[in-house]
């Protein structure tokens, strides 16, 4: 921990003071902490939002925090955005340290290993790329090779979930004790009324195959005579040919007026304000960030039992269905839809989960206390 100051440690409950700044400040080398993620840090997905938020809690914390850009061809990148690469981590000083987010990382496996005793690097893992959607066995076995390498060429191992680190322990033979568990924080907003008539299902994420919006197309398209609307809300730009066959499944389910795709938003938080209930039944989540936002606004969820999800949405906010079940999936949006005593019930539930959700100060004390014990390990 950072010393025996007991209103600065993780888990802290309480605004960040000046004085705890201060002294984290003192505590904390001098040395810049260099972040390194692929393509632009504002682009509008979960591990990105984590990205940003990450850094902006540790900036408050008094690190002085380097960001550094990659190709935004990763995790599928060509020789000159590997050769690029290995120009910009050659940049950084030695003996700095350096989080790599995983998106990136997970096919650095050469240049972790040429780096490893030059820096001091940190894995930022969301979730194993060999987990994506939409990967043929040769892909996903070349992709767990290669981040398995990766991985063991790092100092430590930062994860967004239990979840995801008995992965990394089970799967890719990362010790336990390399391996810190860093939950996304959630912000504290006012809880949604909930009283949308017709019922308003909210759906945020990019349209990317994991995140299956073809099953829940599938499984609304049973409940056309009950009364609700949907809004799609995520980015269409991180796999078009699949967004078009989005458009096209509502076309040929006819649902048309009442799927609204909305594409990505600045701020979700009046979207999660409208909804009377959050429905996404991704194929995996190493966490799941948008599920915390949704209880955090007191919102029943109905989403898949895959990944880390149960572990974020307890059984008293919602229903988990088996993944790719379509058929579940619309017996699960039948119950919430027809059954305003279950959905309040949920509701309830979701109100009182919020209350457990941990805080982005919590995640960057975490974070920080990490890189004071790998800045004292030798280069």
């Amino acid at each position: 921990m950072l010393g025996e100051r007991t209103d600065c440690i993780p888990g802290d409950e309480q605004t960040i003071t000046t004085p705890c700044r201060e002294w984290i400040r003192h505590r904390m080398s001098s040395d810049a902490l260099y972040f390194v993620f692929p393509g632009r840090l504002d682009t509008p997905t979960g591990g990105y939002h984590y990205d940003r938020r990450l850094m902006q809690e540790l900036r408050q914390l008094g690190l002085k925090v380097e960001t550094v850009s990659l190709s935004s061809q990763f995790p599928f990148p060509d020789a000159q955005a590997l050769a690029d690469a290995r120009t910009r981590l050659a940049a950084v000083p030695d003996g700095a340290v350096v989080i790599i987010d995983g998106l990136a990382y997970g096919v650095l496996d050469a240049l972790a290993e040429a780096e490893a005793n030059r820096l001091r690097i940190i894995a930022l893992c969301h979730h194993p790329l060999a987990l994506e959607s939409g990967l043929d066995p040769e892909q996903q076995q070349r992709l767990k090779t290669s981040e398995q390498r990766a991985l063991q060429a790092a100092r430590a191992v930062v994860v967004t979930s239990a979840h995801t680190g008995a992965i990394l322990t089970t799967q890719f033979s990362i010790s336990s004790d390399r391996i810190i568990v860093a939950q996304p924080g959630t912000d504290r907003v006012p809880f949604a009324p909930g009283d949308g008539n017709p019922l308003r299902l909210l759906t945020l994420a990019s349209l990317t195959r994991r995140k299956a919006h073809d099953v829940l197309l599938d499984a609304l398209a049973p409940l056309a005579d009950l009364p609700w609307q949907a809004r799609f809300v995520g980015s269409g730009d991180l796999d078009p040919e699949w967004t078009e066959q989005l458009h096209q499944q509502v076309k040929r389910l006819g649902l048309q007026p009442r799927i609204e795709f909305v594409g990505a938003v600045d701020g979700p938080e009046a979207e999660f304000q409208q909804a009377d209930l959050f429905v996404l039944p991704s194929r995996y989540e190493g966490y799941g960030m948008v599920f915390a936002e949704a209880l955090a606004a007191g919102l029943p969820v109905i989403a898949a039992r895959a990944g880390a999800v149960p572990d974020v949405v307890p059984e008293s906010a919602g229903l988990l269905v088996p993944p790719d079940d379509v058929e579940a999936l619309t017996a699960a949006l039948h119950s919430l839809l027809t059954r305003e005593d279950l959905r309040r019930e949920f509701q309830a539930g979701a109100r009182r989960a919020a209350s457990a959700l941990p805080d982005w100060a919590d995640t960057a004390r975490q974070v920080a206390d990490l890189i004071e014990r790998v800045q004292q390990q030798s280069v």
